[in-house]
């Protein structure tokens, strides 16, 4: 006897799920096999107040509130490209969005994967440490006979993590910066001449 429509069309959704399921698992291993290279490989530009990678990613439990308050929308998640340790982990892209400071992310975070921080100028300075800008002076326009300054326009901490030499040549205090991307974000020259680097790397 045939089975009812209604069944047969549930049990071809229950087929499809399986497999899907089994797609997943295989991809899964095949991405766990590799996560610890491409974690080595590319370490990722973390949300202010991140505490230490290894304890950032058993602390974070991927609830996707801190990309909710984030008003700029610069927080995005790691693929499963990346391995299952750091899937749906967040992570900021600078030149598609940089961070504004405004620390919402780390005051919404439930677990303190993000450790609380003030929005105050002083604490962020002092505490927000996401990544470290480098210029590629082979690329940048102010070290190759043209006059920019564009970054430094950008940048939230003039004359403090970024400082213009002569010709509007930029120089980045390494202590000072805090990594937000702002800089890259706004650098006019195609590829960047600017780029946040994560400073484990």
């Amino acid at each position: 006897m045939a089975a009812p429509e209604g069944k047969q069309k549930l049990n071809r959704r229950s087929a499809l799920a399986l497999g899907l399921t089994a797609v997943g698992s295989l991809a899964g291993g095949f991405f766990m096999r590799d996560s610890g290279k491409a974690q080595a490989a590319m370490p990722s530009l973390r949300p202010p107040g991140a505490i230490v990678e290894k304890d950032f990613l058993a602390a974070c439990i991927r609830c996707f509130q801190c990309a909710s308050v984030c008003p700029n929308q610069c927080i995005r998640f790691v693929g499963l490209d990346e391995g299952l340790a750091r899937a749906y982990t967040p992570h900021i892209r600078p030149r598609e969005q940089a961070c504004i400071l405004c620390m919402k992310c780390t005051q919404a975070c439930p677990t303190e994967a993000l450790t609380p921080i003030a929005a105050e100028p002083g604490e962020i300075l002092e505490k927000v440490k996401i990544g470290l800008a480098k210029v590629n002076e082979d690329l940048c326009y102010s070290y190759n006979g043209r006059h920019c300054g564009v970054c430094y326009y950008a940048c939230p901490f003039p004359d403090k993590a970024l400082r213009l030499k002569i010709h509007a040549r930029p120089v980045i205090d390494e202590k000072a910066c805090v990594g937000c991307g702002n800089c890259e974000r706004a650098c006019i020259h195609l590829p960047q001449a600017v780029r946040i680097r994560p400073r484990e790397a």
